[in-house]
């Protein structure tokens, strides 16, 4: 069982920056691939970024590509996401998900809302 609590959201102008965090714990953090999803309401959820197991190979959703980093700290059983030049199409509840290897399932934490206003 893994436990994710993610922290970090708020309410920003458009153009600042936030960084969210997610902790994790229940398992060896180093053995999880980590990712970001956000859910806008009235659509689904959506990939925002994910990471390997190491932090060596990083992927972005086009939409954020260029703004927003995704980072992990092994030792800290912690991923990041670091947002920059928000928009408001950025406002959303985001969830960090955990993926253990093999066939066991994923995990996801509860959100974090963020809400860029113009």
């Amino acid at each position: 069982q893994v436990q994710l609590v993610e922290s970090g959201g708020g309410l920003v102008q458009v153009g600042g920056s936030l960084r969210l965090s997610c902790a994790a714990s229940g398992r060896t953090f180093s053995t999880l691939s980590m990712g970001w999803f956000r859910q806008a309401p009235g659509k689904e959820r959506e990939f925002v970024a994910s990471i390997n197991l190491s932090g060596g190979s990083t992927y972005y959703a086009n939409s954020v590509k260029g703004r927003f980093t995704i980072s992990r700290d092994n030792p800290k059983n912690t991923v990041y996401l670091q947002m920059n030049t928000l928009k408001p199409e950025d406002t959303a509840v985001y969830y960090c998900k955990a993926d253990p290897p093999g066939i066991s399932p994923s995990y996801w934490g509860q959100g974090t809302q963020v809400t860029v206003s113009s």
